[in-house]
């Protein structure tokens, strides 16, 4: 217990036991008036550290329905020192000291993690500042922790903000539009704390989120999950505020896609990096989000007609992404044999993508057996790069299908030098260069080859890497990028993002002491020590929604 109190864990209640709801019920109980009913810790929701290493492929499908402990993972905890083998690697305690040090208070109380806690470095930015989405990670490390607290303190401010009037010079935003990051002041004269809160006015390219909403709807429903507490989800502000959120996506325009139309810089790539139109990031965040809201909106009168709407999306994106964003060896190959400038609804080529513009080193890197989702699909355009984060949450989210899901993992298996190398884990590949960089990046200095988000490596990533390893029943390849990042994460001082094809090289403008580097690094750890604790981040396939995955009846002529 001694060894626990030094790395700052706080002991919980044992009697803190785990939730039965899968999101079926849990859209069902938000309906109705809840009991206090005492809940008992079931066989399915125990730890599956106990089960045998080699599980099924059922055993793995069930993991969505599973609900994380309200209590603590045995990684790092006062109960992982008793009964349980499993001996944690010596960095684990380092970083949660360091986690806890970035901890940011207002008024008493812990309402998020600042961006980086980097003493050596003299240019601050906007570092000093809670991100809604760096704040993810931290998130789910501290409700795998049994400390929920600050997630819903975090939860609510952050509504808060979003209720203010958002203006970027005389322009103004959408009501739903929530911060990039907030800030607190304070004033030892006055003894006053304030918080500055910013939509993208202050940000470098004066760029608003869009996908803090998104990560913020997935984060109410990660912490109802975790917690069994349905009070927040069903707060009349919180309501309100996934309406708005999702307002801003579902109005009706003169888009003739499903896929949601948006800016370079508007997400975790937030630089100018030729994902301008539909990034595969934002589309499986936003299908994600609009299922989690699916689950937590009060079947009201308001809620009705939002649910209406997200039923409608929901159809048109999982078909618009399965059938025209996914890329495979025979796609791959249907491409190359497109004929272009066809007219009809019967046409083949439904984008016009020229063949000519398929770039040269994607018949190399496109393998037998695997698939993803390319980055990005619009007229007379595909960016075949691939995307981490946006696959990896389509695994999370069921917008892949089951066989899709497999093939990204046999892609990353069967490219993990490109993808993975010495130091995990590739944002996109492959990089930018030469002429073209200097074009689409505007010679962003920051975004040389192989550096920052053109093609450099994250450690943060590592928790979605896992996430999706675990759904798909193959935990020893998140395992493999865990024993990577072990032999140098602490040593090199927790960094932003690693530099070089290889990811050999501490990133040339990176922060030290990246929060969401150290809390990635921990919410892998605890989720492949409990898998149980996928439950808050994964969502199960949609077996109502399930359509038949079919192109046009021309596709394949």
């Amino acid at each position: 217990m001694d060894g626990a109190k030094e790395m700052g864990i706080r002991n919980v209640s044992s009697i803190c036991s785990l939730t039965k709801l899968d999101d079926h019920e849990l859209s069902c109980l938000l309906e109705k008036p809840r009991l206090n009913i005492e809940r008992q810790r079931s066989f399915d929701e125990r730890s599956l550290s106990e089960l045998p290493t080699i599980l099924t492929r059922e055993t793995y499908d069930n993991y969505d329905n599973m609900h994380s402990p309200c209590g603590r993972s045995c990684i790092d905890t006062p109960a992982s020192f008793g009964g349980n083998s499993f001996n944690p690697h010596p960095i684990v305690a380092e970083a949660w000291e360091a986690l806890r040090r970035s901890l940011v208070y207002f008024r008493g109380q812990p309402v998020g993690t600042i961006a980086a806690y980097h003493h050596a470095s003299e240019e601050v930015l906007n570092y000093d500042q809670v991100f809604v989405r760096d704040f993810v990670p931290s998130a789910l490390a501290f409700l795998m922790n049994g400390e929920p607290e600050i997630v819903k303190n975090f939860l609510l401010k952050t509504l808060q903000l979003q209720g203010w009037e958002k203006k970027i010079d005389r322009f103004k935003l959408g009501e739903g539009a929530m911060p990039a990051s907030f800030k607190v002041l304070h004033d030892p004269v006055r003894k006053l704390e304030t918080i500055v809160a910013d939509f993208g006015e202050s940000a470098i390219g004066r760029v608003a989120p869009v996908d803090s909403g998104f990560w913020w709807i997935i984060l109410l429903r990660a912490y109802t999950k975790s917690t069994g507490d349905l009070s927040l989800a069903e707060r009349p502000e919180c309501q309100k505020g996934i309406r708005l959120i999702l307002m801003l996506c579902l109005a009706e325009g003169f888009d003739t896609f499903p896929t949601l139309l948006c800016a370079d810089g508007c997400s975790m790539i937030d630089r100018r990096m030729d994902v301008y139109g539909y990034p595969i990031e934002i589309q499986a965040l936003f299908y994600m989000a609009l299922r989690c809201a699916l689950v937590m909106l009060k079947h009201d009168g308001e809620g009705k007609d939002c649910i209406e709407r997200i039923e409608k999306r929901l159809h048109a994106l999982n078909f618009h992404m399965r059938s025209y964003f996914w890329l495979d060896f025979q796609q791959l190959n249907d491409i190359y044999r497109y004929k272009t400038e066809e007219y009809s609804h019967t046409a083949v080529n439904k984008f016009n993508v020229i063949p000519d513009s398929i770039p040269d080193w994607i018949f190399d890197f496109m393998p037998m057996r695997g698939g993803y989702f390319v980055g990005n699909v619009s007229p007379a355009r595909m960016d075949f790069r691939w995307f981490c984060l946006g696959n990896c949450i389509a695994i999370l989210s069921s917008l892949a299908t089951p066989e899709q899901s497999m093939a990204i993992m046999d892609l990353i298996e069967a490219r993990w030098d490109e993808l993975v190398g010495e130091m995990p884990l590739k944002i996109a590949y492959p990089a930018i260069e030469s002429h073209e960089w200097r074009i689409i990046t505007g010679c962003d200095p920051k975004n040389t080859r192989w550096s920052y988000h053109n093609g450099g490596s994250w450690p943060v990533l590592l928790w979605l890497l896992t996430a999706a390893c675990i759904k798909t029943g193959r935990p020893q390849i998140a395992r493999q990028a865990i024993d990577l990042a072990e032999t140098r994460l602490l040593k090199d001082g927790w960094p932003e993002y690693y530099d070089g094809k290889l990811g050999r090289f501490i990133g040339k403008q990176a922060r030290k002491y990246q929060t969401w580097s150290i809390a990635g690094y921990l919410v892998a750890k605890m989720m492949l020590e409990d898998p149980s604790h996928l439950g808050m981040i994964s969502l199960e396939e949609d077996k109502q929604r399930k359509p038949l995955i079919k192109r046009s009846s021309s596709w394949n002529c």
